[in-house]
């Protein structure tokens, strides 16, 4: 199937590793030009090494830290500079601390709203543009499934992330006329450095393996298993396919079939 992707370009967001990354190289190998950024100048110079070498793709890699807004306008300066502008956007950062409510200051709130909600915003402006022009656009947002199902222990995500739902539900109708569509993506337990991390600390507070206890974090799965990257990026290079002309305004989890909430 042809997704229609060929000669578009594609901006990526934390693309250095893990489901950022593994959508960069998705997006190349259906022939969208990629322009990914990340903090760490070296990781993303890796990873923009290999999507180039394994897709073909023409890559710009360009540092950045996403919750400044001088970074925002300088990496999608550098793009418009390099490609012409930006058709298909994918907005994705690391998620807040965890915690519970009575940890968190309002430092940290504001911190977890400038790193998840308002850098969403700002890459979203400064597309928007172009996309109008155009009259074609796919933009995207990693999000997490706590937008549908509130997670123990993450008061911050729980309390932000659905307010980037709202936000894309809204927008999707404003821009709907101009051919764009507007869709969130949700993770459920993906195969990720955080997530190893995580299930690391957990193995060794309750003295087990590494291994066992990433059984147990997907025996409550019902396909059985954590997943993988590469079959996150699959939902996500589709929606920014043509072939998806007809969705918008959708916060579709790729978890398993760990959520159970109806809508």
């Amino acid at each position: 199937m042809d997704l229609g992707l060929k000669g578009k370009t594609a901006f990526v967001a934390a693309a250095s590793k893990g489901m950022g990354r593994a959508c960069a190289l998705g997006l190349a190998a259906e022939g969208a030009r990629v322009a990914l950024c990340a903090r760490s100048e070296g990781p993303l110079r890796e990873a923009a090494e290999d999507v180039r070498k394994r897709s073909g793709a023409e890559v710009l890699a360009v540092p950045a830290d996403l919750s400044r807004a001088e970074d925002v306008a300088r990496v999608m300066a550098r793009t418009a500079e390099a490609f012409g502008g930006v058709d298909v956007l994918v907005a994705n950062v690391g998620g807040p601390p965890p915690g519970g409510f009575d940890q968190m200051t309002d430092e940290q709130w504001k911190q977890a709203f400038e790193q998840v909600h308002l850098s969403t915003v700002r890459l979203i402006r400064a597309v928007l543009p172009h996309m109008r022009q155009r009259k074609w656009g796919r933009i995207l947002a990693i999000q997490s499934s706590s937008v549908k199902q509130p997670v123990d222990g993450l008061v911050l995500s729980n309390g932000i992330r659905p307010g980037v739902a709202g936000l894309f539900k809204t927008l999707a109708t404003e821009v709907a006329k101009d051919n764009i569509t507007v869709n969130l993506v949700l993770p459920g337990r993906i195969m990720t450095d955080r997530f190893i991390h995580h299930q690391t600390e957990r193995a060794q507070t309750a003295g087990r393996s590494l291994e066992a206890q990433i059984a147990l974090s997907g025996a409550d799965i019902p396909v059985g298993r954590v997943g993988t990257p590469e079959e996150f990026a699959s939902m996500v290079v589709f929606l920014a396919s043509e072939r998806a002309s007809y969705v918008t305004g959708a916060a579709i989890q790729v978890d398993g079939g760990l959520i159970k909430s109806v809508v």
